[in-house]
């Protein structure tokens, strides 16, 4: 085979392999890799994640204090001595130590470490925090988007089918069977219509690009919410159950707690400054020409004992950081009981917006399917003529309107479902994956055609 016959050939594999990669169907993304691909490009949880490696390293800083320390010394002094008894002397005078130092009774540095351990603890529950807060933007904007782009579906549907009765309402009034009112009725209606997609292909663009600055990849095709779908009621169904897990597990209230610990050491911290300290401490040396007088002379020296330390006068600056820590205390217990609060009522409202958002859903499911039989009836009364354009129009817009209202009601029941979870502290990426297990990847998603009863393709 020639060199140019091999050329060929590669040329065609090369194009062969581009025309299967461009008919290749373009797979959905689902919630559980929009949320993989927020973990490492959001700043928020990033930050958050920083500041627990700060606390993590804070501890062994504390620690260090109650172990032994201990340091090593060298000096080298040139020496020049002239006196009047003796001769003038030029000679170098060498000094080495090791000292330590143990703390035996350090009851501060004590509770100064305690209270590093208790700090990365509100770290890692504040990096939880960002987690579940993580969890939640990602939901919020991904939902956002699938309403946002049914909306505009929807939009698109219904200027389809106004158009559809545009066209008719000019055939019949050029045949002399509807007035110009019937015309100039769907010629509004259209109008209108444009209006309404351009401001909701305007809003779906916003929608994607904030999901898009929390993954950090540009956003395709989402998977969407299977059909027939049940949503589940949130288990258990008592919203007392939900207030008291939220006052017991909440992270903000687990926070509050931890800073409230870490203010009653603090007080006792203070309170341990008016203690004395005990000290082991110890020193090795080596001295070469150490004076004028021992000229030649080394020496080796060592030494070991306890230094106790008490303080006698401080001015009444332990008494007033010891009131400042007590003040400091009933500040933190106050947030406590603020936080608890917060998060009962945050429970109560996400509850009862999650039973609220699922009888909401069952009264549309139904509505849609009145809407549809209305639009049915309204269709074959025109062609009676026992209907008008106008009520056509009108079947149309609310049948519309009703899907586009249930699609964004499911997906507020799916956020709200996993906003309950947060306020009890157990929302996790096992509640992602679950919720993300409820999409299906598909590209196009039909509807019907309320006006023509053919398949509508969904983006």
């Amino acid at each position: 085979m020639t060199r140019r016959a091999k050329s060929s050939l590669c040329r065609i594999a090369s194009l062969f392999a581009i025309g299967l990669v461009s008919a290749a169907p373009a797979f959905g993304y689902d919630l559980d890799q929009a949320y993989r691909d927020a973990l490492s490009h959001d700043a928020e949880l990033n930050s958050a994640r920083a500041a627990l490696e700060i606390s993590r390293h804070r501890v062994p800083q504390a620690r260090s204090q109650l172990r032994p320390a201990v340091s090593a010394s060298a000096g080298i002094n040139q020496q020049y001595v002239d006196t009047n008894v003796a001769p003038s002397r030029d000679f170098t005078s060498q000094n080495y130590g090791i000292s330590m130092s143990y703390p035996l009774l350090a009851r501060q540095e004590v509770e100064a470490f305690e209270q590093a351990k208790l700090q990365f603890s509100v770290s890692e529950a504040q990096f939880l925090v960002a987690q579940q807060d993580l969890i939640l933007r990602v939901a919020e904007a991904y939902f956002d988007v699938l309403a946002a782009d049914n909306n505009l579906f929807t939009i698109e549907a219904e200027k389809r089918a106004i158009s559809e009765q545009l066209a008719a309402a000019k055939r019949n009034f050029e045949v002399g069977t509807a007035t110009i009112t019937d015309q100039q009725e769907a010629q509004a209606r259209f109008d209108l219509t444009v209006a309404r997609e351009l401001a909701a292909r305007n809003e779906l663009d916003i929608r994607r690009a904030a999901l898009a600055q929390l993954t950090g990849r540009p956003v395709g095709v989402l998977a969407d919410l299977r059909e027939g779908l049940t949503l589940q009621p949130p288990q258990p169904q008592q919203e007392k159950a939900w207030t008291e897990r939220a006052r017991e597990n909440s992270l903000v209230v687990q926070q509050a707690l931890l800073a409230a610990e870490i203010s009653r050491r603090e007080i006792d911290r203070q309170r341990y400054a008016r203690y004395p300290s005990i000290d082991l401490v110890g020193q090795v040396g080596h001295a070469r020409n150490s004076s004028a007088s021992l000229v030649g002379v080394n020496s080796n020296s060592a030494s070991v004992g306890v230094q106790l330390g008490i303080p006698l006068y401080t001015g009444g600056a332990i008494e007033a950081r010891v009131r400042e820590a007590q003040a400091s205390l009933e500040k933190v217990t106050a947030d406590l009981e603020v936080a608890r609060r917060q998060v009962e009522q945050g429970a109560r409202q996400s509850y009862l917006g999650l039973v609220s958002g699922l009888a909401q859903v069952q009264a549309l499911e139904a509505a849609e399917q009145s809407s549809k039989l209305a639009l049915d009836s309204n269709r074959l009364g025109y062609q009676v003529g026992v209907r008008i354009n106008i009520d056509v129009l009108n079947a149309q817009q609310q049948l519309y309107s009703t899907q586009r209202d249930l699609a964004r009601a499911r997906y507020d029941v799916l956020v709200n479902g996993l906003r309950l979870k947060s306020t009890a502290g157990g929302l996790a990426e096992e509640d992602v994956r679950r919720v993300s297990s409820l999409l299906t990847e598909r590209e196009r998603v039909t509807k019907p055609d309320p006006q023509s009863g053919q398949p509508l393709q969904k983006r």
